[in-house]
Order: C-alpha cells, then structure tokens, then sequence
C-alpha cells in the first residue's frame, strides 16, 4: 500500500501536474502502456553497451549513428502509441478525453495486466448538486469550476493515469497499471479527490464550495473481464455512493453484482414471475386528514413466491432494473392496476385515484400516452382515475426531451401527476408548472418525528406554503405514528400515507379494511359530530 500510495503523494508532483494540465500534449502521455514504458528503461540501462560495442566494431561513426538513430526511435514509438489517443474526442470544456477515451486505455491495460501481473482499478467522480450551482451561477461560471476540478483532480493524479470526462458533472478515473493496489488505497485515493475538490473555490470575488460523490471498482473486483464491465461496477458503485447522500464514497462489493450482471436463470425466473401473476400490485391506502376518507390507494409492486413468500421490492426491483425489464413490470403493474379499480368500482368499492409508479425507462417510450389512453379506453375509466407518480429527480433531471413531453401529454390526457419523494432532488417551482404537477407527495425523511422535531415543523411548513402558493395539493408519505399523522394535520398537509395508517395489502384485502375504515369514521362522527 505504500508503494502505490506514494505514487499519489508529494506536493511537487502535485505543482508539476497543474503545470502539465495546461499542456495540449499533456493527456497524450497518459495512454502510453506501463510495458512499453518499462521496456524503454531496460533498453535504456544498456544504452552503454551498445555503444561501446558499436564504437567497437564501426568507430566514431558507428557512434554517431547508434547516439542519433536511438532518440529517433524512441520519438518513433512514443510517437505511434500515443497517436491513436490524440485522436480520441475530447472535451471542449475541461480538454479532457471522453469516455471512449478511457474506454480504450482501459482495455490495453486489462490486455497486458494479465501478463504482467499488475492490476488498475476505475473510480467515477461526480460533482453533487451541479446542476443547482450552475443554475444560480451561469454556464460561463460553471465551466470555470469544472476547469478548476479537472485541474485539482489532476494534481493528485499520476501522469500515466487518465482522466475522462463523464456527464455534465461527472469525471472517470483509470489508474494505469500498479503491481499492488488494494481497497485501503483506493479509499485513501478517493478521499485525497474529495478534499481537492472541497477545497473553496474563489471565483468572481466569492467562494463556492464543491462537495463530490465517487464510486470506485478494482479490476480484481470486477464481475467480468474487460473495459465495460469495469466502467459499468464503478457506475454502480458510484450510484451506492450517491444513495448515500453528499460527500459519500463507495466501493463496488459482491452484493452489487446482481445489478450489472443478472444470473440467466435468475433473468428467466422474474420474466415467469411477471407472466404467471407472481409479481402484482398490493395497495396502500391515502387517506384525507380533513374527512378522514380514502382519496386514494397506490400500487406498488410484490413479488409472491411460491417459496419465499412475499419478497420485498428492494430484494427484486434492482434485479429488474439491471435485466431491461422494468417497462415489461409496468405494462404488468398498470394492468393489474387498472384491473383492480375497474373490478372495485363494480363492487361497490370507489376509489378515486389509483396510484402507479412511472420509471424512467417507460416515461421514454414514444408511444406511452397513446397506450395509457388505450388503456383507460379499454377498461372504459377516466383518465383523473389514474395517478402517475413520478419521482422528483425525473422531472428536475430531464428538460426538453421525451420523458418531458411524455408528462406533459399525460397531465393533457387528465392524469393526475403525482410528484414522488418531493423534497429529495432539485425540481424547480418552474418544472413543477410546466409539467402541470397536481400534488406534491412529501418525503418520508422530511415526516419523521415531525411532532417532535421543530425543525421537521418548519420544513414541512414551508413545503405546504408553497404548495398553497402554487394551488397544489399534499400528501405526506411513510406516516407511521398517530402524532406524525395529528400533527400533519395540524399543519395542513391535504393527505397521509403510511403504516400508520395501512400496510400494502393485496387486492382481495382492500374491501375489507376500506368497510372498517368507514365504520371507524361513522362512528367518531356519531360520538363527536362533525370531524374535521
């Protein structure tokens, strides 16, 4: 670990690489292998005896000609190896290769670490809340500060080692090849990233200050051999990272591996099992703390298994995430959905809205409003039946593209948009008019201990403030006490949803509990008269 921890350290490495970061030619050494390097330095510690042993046999003139021809074919192979990456895209921005970039350096190295018995490893950076500061800052600024964290980046970096741009904030890491490098390292490496990155940023006579997220894979670690595989674990990784707030690092383990590489048979299971009903919705009831009244119920996703049992999402979702199939689950979802509300309604049993998460992979589907509206036409509902909940991130991460038009012909059909996990991502007041947002559904982190905690009061307060501003309604999600659900009220937040006040429950379930509902409500009318 030493060793190649002193390959990161010293702060006139660090003085030389900002130096070097201006240079045009600077990123065109990084590509070149640690073999050719390493073969270069034998064949310099016997420049002497070919020397002499040309003086030898040919004179001064054989000296002359091994003392020219040998810095000739030096410039020739550097040259050539260095050749193919200059002509790699790059990034106007930062200079910076793109990830194609990486890409290539990554594979020659894998290539010759199986000979060589070194290893590499890749780490992806990403800046947190970008998208935010470059909105109160301007894209001018912005590309300042990404100027001035590639070149800090750069400055704990080796010359060998490339560094690629990724994203709008984004930046990908490959360590070329080391003979030892382990986990305790790359942590170490990560969080000398993190603090060159944190470091204030003074610019137009102010300071901003950077946090970063970074996700990191060992080529040991790697589910697979090549490049992608390696790129494909640090994404993964750096995903954990984020999920864990600002500021986290992660390493790609074992147990992520489920997420880039599905097990065939384990893809084959989950494709039965949302064929033969094993996946369904169970339902979760919304309720007003106004009239006491169910407004709502949303579907959410449960596997059944005939062994297993009832599995939880967290076990299933990323697994269909990773397998391409979370446009087949909602096709699968909305039907059972729709299904249930049209049965119910023939039942006696109303429910206004029923609930279905969008994910991304369905909001970019061309066709998605065409086939919600044939949808409700065959199972012959309004369309202000159908609750699309999307998540905050969605809307505040995509502007202009398929996803944005696909909300907005939804809200135009006369879906009710439901705004998930609010509160979470960065959606501005402007987006949530665009996208003709109907609720707003707070998220769990910010209900929590909301009759205790002052500080939760005012952050919901000012939540509903907006959203009377904004003539949307409220519903606070992951209610678990009857003090977070009075206190709510208290607030004015519209609607609660949550294991205080109902469980998911399969569909045969929900008749039931919604009749005991209503007595309970009946008969607190009785006793007390009026609720509300």
């Amino acid at each position: 670990m030493v060793e190649f921890l002193d390959i990161f350290g010293g702060d006139n490495q660090g003085e030389t690489m900002r130096n070097k970061s201006s240079n045009p030619f600077f990123q065109i050494k990084r590509i070149i292998g640690q073999d050719l390097q390493r073969n270069i330095r034998h064949g310099v510690v016997l420049l002497p005896v070919v020397m002499l042993a040309a003086n030898r046999l040919f004179g001064d003139v054989g000296l002359v000609t091994v003392a020219v021809l040998i810095p000739l074919l030096y410039y020739s192979i550097m040259h050539s190896k260095s050749l193919g990456f200059a002509e790699v895209p790059r990034d106007a921005t930062t200079g910076l290769v793109l990830k194609s970039g990486l890409t290539q350096a990554l594979d020659e190295w894998i290539s010759g670490a199986r000979t060589s018995g070194s290893s590499t490893a890749c780490v992806a950076v990403e800046l947190d809340d970008f998208r935010g500061l470059a909105a109160r800052l301007g894209e001018e600024a912005s590309d300042e500060i990404l100027q001035k964290v590639t070149g800090r980046m750069q400055s704990v970096l080796r010359s060998s080692d490339v560094l690629a741009r990724n994203g709008r904030s984004g930046f990908i890491l490959g360590l070329s090849p080391i003979r030892r490098i382990d986990l305790e390292a790359m942590i170490q490496l990560a969080a000398r990233l993190h603090e060159a990155i944190e470091e204030p940023l003074v610019l137009k006579n102010m300071n901003v200050h950077l946090t970063a997220c970074t996700g990191f894979c060992l080529l040991s670690r790697s589910p697979r051999n090549g490049a992608e595989a390696l790129l494909d674990a640090t994404a993964v990784a750096l995903r954990h990272a984020k999920q864990q707030g600002a500021g986290s690092i992660r390493a790609f383990t074992q147990e992520m591996q489920l997420e880039i590489m599905p097990d065939p048979e384990l893809r084959a299971r989950i494709e039965k099992a949302l064929s033969n009903g094993e996946i369904r919705p169970w339902y979760q009831p919304q309720v007003s703390t106004n009239t006491g009244k169910v407004t709502g119920v949303e579907a959410l996703a449960r596997w059944i298994h005939p062994d297993r049992g009832v599995v939880p999402p967290s076990d299933f979702l990323p697994i269909i995430d990773a397998c391409g199939l979370s446009g087949r689950l909602g096709e699968v979802i909305l039907y059972h959905a729709l299904t249930a509300l049209k049965s119910l309604d023939e039942a006696g049993t109303v429910i206004p809205v029923m609930g279905v998460n969008f994910s991304d992979a369905e909001l970019r589907d061309p066709r998605l409003v065409e086939r919600i509206r044939w949808e409700l036409d065959r199972f012959d509902l309004a369309p202000q039946r159908l609750g699309i909940e999307i998540l905050e991130n969605v809307i505040a991460d995509h502007d202009g593209d398929m996803i944005s038009r696909n909300i907005k012909g939804l809200s135009e059909l006369g879906c009710y948009i439901d705004l998930d996990d609010f509160g979470t991502g960065h959606a501005s007041i402007s987006s949530i008019r665009r996208f003709a947002i109907g609720r707003l559904k707070i998220d769990r982190s910010f209900v929590s201990k909301v009759d205790e905690d002052q500080s939760q009061q005012r952050m919901i307060s000012a939540i509903l403030t907006m959203a009377e501003q904004l003539q949307l309604e409220t519903l606070a999600e992951g209610v678990e006490t009857p003090g977070e659900h009075a206190m709510l009220a208290q607030l004015g937040c519209g609607h609660v949803q949550g294991f205080g006040v109902a469980r998911p429950m399969p569909l045969e379930d929900l008749p039931a509990w919604i009749g005991v509902h209503e007595a309970k409500l009946n008969a607190t009318l009785r006793i007390g008269g009026k609720l509300g």
